[in-house]
């Protein structure tokens, strides 16, 4: 059951969320666009799906539900109707009009009441769901926003006011909710290696397995980069024709540190790939791993 709070005087109307605090970058976000790699458009969609899919199951929403992905520094949001909200992802403080709530719970936010989901105490993403969904206009089919493409809504502004879909059946969750693990303190990545990895010496793929390298600063939505670690060595001069690119492709540029790509990803790309890495809990641990991260790669079974 979905903790209850007093109405208070405020902003009773047709339901809606209103943009009081952005943060730093908080996104509208869905399962993605996925199939339409052929026409130049990314997957988009939200990096960790089980907090983004936890997050929808405690409001009782559709699984496809759009919702919002906060980074490190949260969101502040004022409800125009009251509904029910969840927080997941990165553990974080949150409050309802200056009143401690619960994360990773269904939450009753009143009419005119002020969500404040609160900075990351650890991992990088939060995801807040709202009952009935976020009802921005889809583009082929998603309401994601695409970073890279800029398909969908833009990333949230103050004063941007985030229409809410009306409730579907489902009730709200409560504790029969499946949990998550934490976000990583060690991230290991099992990749398949190919299609390129013969553009790369036997022995700098050994030291792959061997070295341990750190998340990057300069991650972001598009890919997971590198530091740290040996480089791999090229066993080939010359440089690929653009092919195409799948979630979890480990790309190598020039300076030998892996790119993960991760949902923003380009569709084509020139550098040699060394290994996918297949979609799944190790992924969406890569989206809530921070900068300095240590980063492990291991085969894939």
């Amino acid at each position: 059951m979905a903790e209850e709070l007093p109405e208070p005087p405020g902003l009773p109307g047709p339901p809606g969320l209103l943009v009081v605090r952005p943060g730093a970058l908080t996104t509208v976000q869905d399962r993605g666009r996925p199939g339409y790699a052929h026409l130049g458009v990314p997957r988009s969609g939200a990096l960790d799906a089980a907090a983004y899919a936890l997050a929808n199951r405690l409001v009782g929403n559709a699984p496809d539900a759009a919702t919002l992905e906060t980074t490190l520094d949260g969101v502040g949001l004022r409800a125009l109707a009251a509904t029910t909200v969840a927080v997941t992802g990165a553990p974080c403080p949150v409050r309802i009009s200056g009143r401690p709530v619960a994360w990773g719970a269904p939450v009753r936010l009143p009419a005119g009441a002020e969500l404040e989901v609160g900075r990351a105490e650890s991992g990088v993403r939060g995801y807040v769901a709202v009952r009935g969904g976020l009802a921005v206009p889809p583009v082929l089919g998603s309401r994601s926003t695409d970073l890279l493409s800029g398909l969908g809504p833009p990333a949230l502004s103050a004063g941007m006011l985030l229409p809410v879909g009306p409730p579907g059946p489902d009730p709200a969750a409560g504790a029969d909710a499946c949990g998550l693990p934490g976000p990583p303190a060690e991230l290991v990545l099992a990749l398949r290696l190919g299609p390129r990895a013969d553009w790369f010496t036997e022995a700098s793929l050994a030291g792959l397995w061997r070295s341990e390298f750190r998340v990057s600063a300069a991650s972001n939505r598009i890919g997971l980069r590198t530091e740290g670690g040996s480089a791999l060595v090229r066993a080939r001069p010359g440089e690929l024709p653009s092919e195409g690119m799948v979630l979890g492709a480990v790309q190598v540029p020039p300076d030998g540190l892996p790119v993960v790509f991760l949902a923003d990803h380009p569709v084509t790309g020139g550098y040699p790939v060394v290994g996918v890495v297949p979609p799944g809990p190790a992924l969406d641990s890569a989206a809530q791993a921070r900068p300095g991260t240590p980063v492990r790669f291991v085969r894939a079974r």
